[in-house]
């Protein structure tokens, strides 16, 4: 039976990619600094341990901050090596918003490198409203990104595809471009919230400058201060607004829509879902 790693694998991602190939009867081994199969990006001597025996691979790298495209290209010649065949890369929809940025060079070493590979590209989580970076502090979230729509994709459509292509291999050398049905405003996505919910939501908008004043007050380094301008100035322009047909195309089924979604996972809003 083959056997898959997933790099990264007590993340949003990683953990529903871990758990959706256990259920389907597959062997998944679940790999970062926290687990019982340690892997460490920076401690090399982990990585032929967490690879042994692995048919497939997924790639979640170690952060946008700086340029991690040796760290990897190194990684592929031990997974070269261990017998893995396959790698599917979790990069981002909007690298084209940063040439020349870590994910855009991860991008080229998997490409350039010893494995078959397919790249997924997916729009901001819808997650992020209940996990990261626009969960309501206070009930505001706060973002530069003015009236700027985003086709926000439901992690576990994400991690659906993952296990598809990690396990039937229809999708070797392809770049999968992954979102939600349709944009919505982050307006929107507050009214959305609100409305399902009890918890006072509102989206106020932030001027770029402060956006990065409270980053570097964070200790935030500068290199992912970059790229995660560079995506959100992508929203805020409307070059992110456009939907892609990745999740219809490799599931065959629309992709879940924002609200849906946030029905199903109100609860992280600390409040359950309004039935009347």
């Amino acid at each position: 039976m083959p056997a898959y790693v997933i790099l990264g694998g007590t993340g949003k991602v990683g953990r529903r990619l871990t758990r959706l190939l256990e259920r389907d009867g597959h062997r998944a081994r679940a790999a970062s600094r926290r687990t019982p199969i340690r892997f460490d990006w920076s401690d090399d001597s982990t990585w032929s341990s967490a690879l042994e025996g692995a048919d497939g691979i997924f790639i979640v790298g170690p952060g946008s901050a700086t340029d991690w495209s040796e760290l990897l290209h190194r990684l592929l010649d031990v997974a070269a090596e261990a017998g893995v065949a396959h790698a599917v890369l979790l990069s981002a929809r909007g690298v084209e918003f940063h040439p020349g940025g870590a994910v855009d060079m991860a991008e080229r070493t998997l490409r350039s490198g010893p494995l078959m590979w397919t790249i997924l590209r997916p729009a901001h989580f819808a997650q992020n409203f209940t996990e990261a970076m626009f969960a309501p502090v206070d009930g505001r979230i706060v973002a530069p990104v003015g009236d700027g729509a985003e086709p926000f994709i439901d992690v576990d459509d994400l991690a659906e595809v993952a296990a598809v292509v990690l396990t039937d291999r229809g999708h070797d050398n392809k770049t999968l471009a992954l979102s939600g049905p349709e944009a919505i405003t982050f307006a929107d996505a507050a009214d959305t919230l609100r409305e399902i919910s009890s918890a006072p939501v509102l989206f106020v908008d932030e001027a770029d400058d402060a956006h990065v004043d409270r980053l570097r007050a964070a200790g935030t380094p500068e290199g992912y201060i970059r790229w995660r301008m560079a995506m959100l100035r992508g929203i805020r322009s409307g070059a992110d607004a456009y939907t892609s047909d990745g999740v219809a195309h490799v599931l065959g089924r629309p992709a879940t829509t924002f609200r849906a979604w946030a029905i199903r996972e109100a609860t992280h809003l600390g409040v359950a879902h309004r039935t009347e």
